[in-house]
């Protein structure tokens, strides 16, 4: 049988390894999972008490418009819920957005190294790739990569923080950058880290508002996978001006987020003590990373976002993500990434003293 001839320009999207899976394969009785960027709090109480007062829905077809979480969103933002499309996780929005912008006489801009489906999904229509030679996001060598294929660049995505190695702009150069693109050049800010580095860090802080307001041509991107706990349920966001919206809707199969996952994302927009209590773990932790990575000399970007990636010379990242399977504690080797390196979630206090505990020992050996 043959088959689209994009398809052999493509490599399959490599996800996290699976808890059950490794527990039998190795005989581990307990598995950490520090790979997918899940928050290791869990999911909120509300978010789960929207999912079991909806369980019995589940044999009807959720609302096809998802206006109740597109109000919220857009009351959250202080936009209309014209702005507002809704997506089975935000890297739909990007499919989507492929389509809307991309075909095999054109291109998309990034930088080095960043989310895999930015690529994956341009070479499913054929459309070539423009990759900055830093592996994280220079605004200049963007600049000159942009007007020199300008005519082919359709979308330029910029990951803010980068997935996956964590470094974010300024919220005030992205904005002095993009005066200068075309306006026909689709630009996507994939913020589904930007809670993160908000609260790190207020100069990060992506206002989808403002931005929208400025750059018609923006497509601002936000997921519930991460910091509000609901990567099983698969719902994401794209925040736009009403032309680029409606023309994205064209595209969306109908029905496309399930009716729990809906419900639960408007529950965990309101748990507001949820999120604090996420951020702060979270970034209380990643000093404890650091401060490992700094002991052990290993190298490292600061991370504004769930996790951080450590970067090795003399060691190799996949044998020591290896012999971390072996003791039970998943990480994400980045070598798809053509990275020396590994990418860590940061966990539960017992889950990080228990890495920190394992790998040591691991690199002592090594």
């Amino acid at each position: 049988m043959q088959f689209n001839e994009n398809l052999n320009r493509l490599k399959t999207y490599e996800p996290g390894k699976d808890i059950e899976l490794i527990a039998k394969e190795y005989g581990v009785k307990e598995v950490i999972k520090l790979a997918s960027n899940e928050n290791p709090l869990g999911t909120s109480q509300k978010a789960r008490e929207a999912i079991i007062q909806n369980a019995s829905k589940a044999y009807l077809y959720p609302d096809d418009s998802a206006s109740e979480l597109r109000n919220a969103l857009a009351l959250k933002f202080g936009l209309k819920m014209q702005n507002v499309i809704i997506g089975a996780g935000s890297d739909q929005i990007i499919e989507l957005a492929t389509h809307a912008k991309l075909n095999h006489q054109n291109a998309f801009l990034q930088c080095g190294i960043s989310f895999a489906m930015y690529e994956i999904y341009a070479k499913q229509v054929g459309a070539k790739a423009y990759k900055t030679r830093s592996i994280t996001h220079d605004l200049n060598e963007f600049k000159s990569l942009y007007e020199m294929y300008k005519d082919e660049i359709k979308i330029l995505y910029l990951c803010l923080p980068n997935n996956p190695l964590g470094e974010c702009l300024n919220a005030f150069d992205v904005e002095e950058f993009l005066k200068d693109l075309d306006e026909d050049c689709l630009v996507v800010i994939d913020a589904a880290y930007n809670e993160f580095a908000s609260f790190k860090d207020e100069k990060k802080h992506i206002n989808p508002a403002k931005f929208i307001e400025k750059f018609p041509n923006l497509l601002y991107l936000g997921t519930f996978s991460k910091l509000y706990g609901l990567g099983g349920l698969r719902v994401g966001y794209g925040v736009a001006n009403e032309d680029l919206i409606d023309a994205l809707y064209k595209l969306r199969a109908p029905f496309n987020v399930n009716i729990l996952a809906l419900k639960a994302a408007v529950a965990a927009l309101d748990d507001e003590e949820f999120v604090k209590s996420s951020l702060e773990n979270n970034f209380s932790q990643m000093q404890k990373f650091e401060d490992f990575a700094r002991f052990n000399a290993i190298e490292f970007i600061p991370s504004y976002t769930n996790f951080i990636t450590y970067f090795f010379e003399e060691q190799n990242s996949s044998n020591l993500s290896e012999k971390l399977l072996k003791k039970g504690i998943i990480v994400r080797d980045l070598k798809s990434y053509g990275l020396n390196a590994m990418r860590i979630t940061i966990g539960k206090p017992y889950e990080n003293t228990r890495f920190f505990e394992e790998f040591e020992d691991i690199l002592k050996k090594n």
